[in-house]
């Protein structure tokens, strides 16, 4: 099936999205899965890619597939026009002051291990604290776990309620231990739960302490204004934000890069090498060693793009929109459903987390999967958060701007469907 994308401004209907045009830009979406239509709710995972991003990186390898910062011939030129015009598409997408405070990564993980290598084993020493939450994508635990064990650091963790809130009382007296810094996620990727990050950053730097911000749940769903925040490390994925997988960027500000040593070491990330020293090459290109994924990032800023003409208010408006619908037809239909997390669109993005009571939910993925129906089952790389609510695991639904209430509807069926099955 040949599909040919909608204009950018029919997408737009009375100022707000038209999820039903958006859809005809994602080939993948008019495909089937065990002889259904697809419905995706796995979008907290990958989100699916528009036509706009999948011709962009194979327009790269078909016509200018050549290394960037490097060759002076004409598709050379190209290509390092494209990746570094990518860059200053991010940097337009998350409002950065500057194009060359984005450092381009593979995703939101390595640009957290970035930090905690080349910022944390320079600044954290013994007894110094790392203020961290229970609600942490591993990607944001597990590096500050290793850098704690090596540098003698201590990690202390601000509690959720239980309907997944951060205990914001509890915060204010774990920044009386003066921590050095306070990494915390954007938006919740199990929960949905958006966190307040700009009243929390500044608490964070009243006490003396850095920031992080692991926004891989947010850039594609809130809009993001790293200077509004006033974070120093914001770090997210491209391929949750519709862009290729393998792509992601840290943004920090340009005195803590500036002062950070280089994370990884080789070509390109130097000015100048002899056999017993070499000299760094300046910011970004010091924290990019080697040849980079050169059409994800390409493809990452056309994602950008994309999300910016669609308007990120208008994003957000469309997924509270479905939020609310959702929650009141899993309710209304399935009022033995367990759910998880607070029962407010205003504070919580597109994800539910749910279980059918007497049901695994790898069990409860799977008939749906006989529908069409993609959720997530497991503990979504959050096992502190699982065991906080004392589960061990969750099937997990999630929107993006391609979400209908189609698809939400699909998912109420299939859950009858899990009942009828499973008595």
């Amino acid at each position: 099936m040949t599909l040919t994308a909608p204009r950018p401004d029919s997408r737009i209907r009375d100022g707000r999205l038209d999820p039903e045009v958006i859809r005809r830009d994602f080939p993948i979406l008019a495909t089937e899965s065990h002889g259904h239509p697809l419905v995706f709710l796995d979008s907290a995972s990958t989100s699916q890619k528009p036509l706009a991003v999948i011709e962009a990186v194979d327009t790269y390898y078909r016509e200018y597939n050549a290394n960037v910062h490097r060759g002076i011939y004409e598709i050379g030129e190209r290509s390092t026009a494209a990746y570094e015009a990518a860059r200053s598409a991010v940097a337009r997408f998350i409002n950065a002051p500057d194009a060359h405070e984005v450092v381009f990564t593979r995703n939101a993980t390595e640009a957290i291990n970035l930090v905690a290598y080349a910022w944390g084993r320079k600044n954290i020493n013994r007894g110094d604290a790392i203020v961290l939450t229970e609600m942490e994508h591993h990607a944001n635990l597990v590096p500050w776990q290793l850098l704690a064990q090596e540098r003698d650091g201590d990690l202390e963790f601000i509690p959720i309620t239980d309907d997944g809130v951060l205990r914001q009382d509890v915060y204010d007296v774990l920044l009386r231990l003066k921590p050095k810094l306070v990494a915390f996620t954007h938006v919740s990727n199990t929960l949905g739960t958006i966190n307040p990050v700009v009243e929390m950053t500044k608490m964070a730097h009243d006490a003396g302490a850095l920031v992080l911000i692991d926004g891989a749940q947010a850039v594609p769903h809130v809009p993001v204004d790293v200077q509004a925040i006033g974070a120093d490390f914001y770090a997210f994925s491209g391929h949750k934000m519709l862009g290729p997988t393998g792509s992601g960027a840290l943004w920090a500000r340009r005195e803590l890069l500036e002062a950070m040593p280089p994370f990884m070491a080789g070509g390109d990330m130097i000015r100048d090498v002899h056999l017993r020293r070499s000299e760094w090459n300046d910011i970004p290109w010091k924290f990019e060693a080697g040849t980079p994924d050169i059409a994800a990032a390409i493809g990452l800023g056309v994602a950008a793009d994309y999300l910016r003409e669609l308007g990120m208010e208008r994003v957000r408006d469309h997924e509270q929109e479905l939020l609310t619908y959702a929650l009141i037809e899993l309710m209304r239909e399935h009022p033995d459903l367990e759910l998880y997390g607070r029962m407010d669109a205003t504070i919580r993005c597109g994800v539910i987390p749910f279980n059918v009571p007497g049901v695994h939910p790898h069990d409860v993925a799977q008939v749906l999967d006989r529908s069409g129906v993609a959720v997530r089952a497991g503990h979504h790389c959050t096992m502190p958060l699982h065991e906080r609510l004392e589960l061990d695991a969750t099937a997990r639904a999630s929107f993006n701007v391609y979400t209908t209430k189609a698809d939400v509807d699909a998912l109420v069926a299939g859950i009858s469907e899990v009942k009828r099955i499973f008595g």
